[in-house]
């Protein structure tokens, strides 16, 4: 019975990352090698995130909310920004176009933080003996943030790649991904400054990608659309 828990707690994880590559034109361009590469420079992301964490918070004696120490975080999580600009901008990819190079480098990135940050507590966890919905909510929020990881990319795009944008959506377009980006300090807030348990949290992760998921969509849409 653990094991099958285990095993429906990291399909609901990885799952929908193999369905949407598989699901969508990912798949019939042969993308995979640009979310691989994109995967790998999220890891390179992350050690150099873990190091500026190390070098410049403080280990905190209680789990309370810190103004400074989540300002710090959230500067310090914007090196996702730059690794994702060096992800869709320096990697040399197939010849794919503008709305597939940004789909696979977001599904590489997304799956990178997941087996990073899920797989191990996933592995330790959800095969004890006791139940507990907290591996089941940590796939829920892996798939918020895979939503949330391509709808940065989208925002990245067209923020590094698209020159002929409307000068009316670049300040939508950077206000977009500033909320994207400073997710990870929204959500610490919510739990440590205003208390929300875990399920809460969670489902305001799930409502943001899908609100963050439709904007992006909307601007990307918008950038495409010729010029009067």
């Amino acid at each position: 019975m653990t094991v099958f828990h285990f095993f429906n707690c990291a399909i609901l994880t990885f799952g929908p990352h193999a369905v949407y590559y598989s699901a969508t034109p990912l798949s019939e361009y042969d993308t995979l090698g640009t979310s691989v590469k994109a995967a790998l420079v999220y890891l390179g992301t992350a050690l150099v995130k873990l190091v500026c964490l190390a070098t410049f918070l403080k280990v905190s004696e209680n789990d309370g909310f810190d103004p400074y120490q989540e300002l710090l975080k959230a500067l310090i999580g914007f090196i996702d920004v730059a690794g994702l600009y060096f992800a869709l901008t320096q990697l040399y990819h197939r010849n794919i176009s503008q709305n597939h190079k940004f789909q696979a480098v977001g599904l590489g990135w997304a799956f990178a933080d997941s087996v990073l940050h899920r797989l191990a507590p996933l592995w330790v966890g959800a095969r004890g003996l006791e139940f507990t919905w907290d591996y089941i909510l940590q796939g829920l929020e892996a798939n918020a943030n895979l939503v949330l990881s391509i709808s940065l990319a989208a925002l990245g795009s067209l923020m590094w790649l698209r020159k002929n944008k409307p000068k009316t959506l670049i300040p939508i377009i950077y206000a977009c991904a500033g909320i994207v980006a400073t997710m990870p300090s929204i959500t610490s807030y919510l739990r440590r400054g205003l208390g929300w348990h875990f399920p809460k949290v969670v489902g305001f992760e799930l409502f943001t990608s899908l609100v963050m998921a439709f904007i992006s969509w909307q601007l990307f849409s918008a950038c495409q659309r010729p010029s009067a």
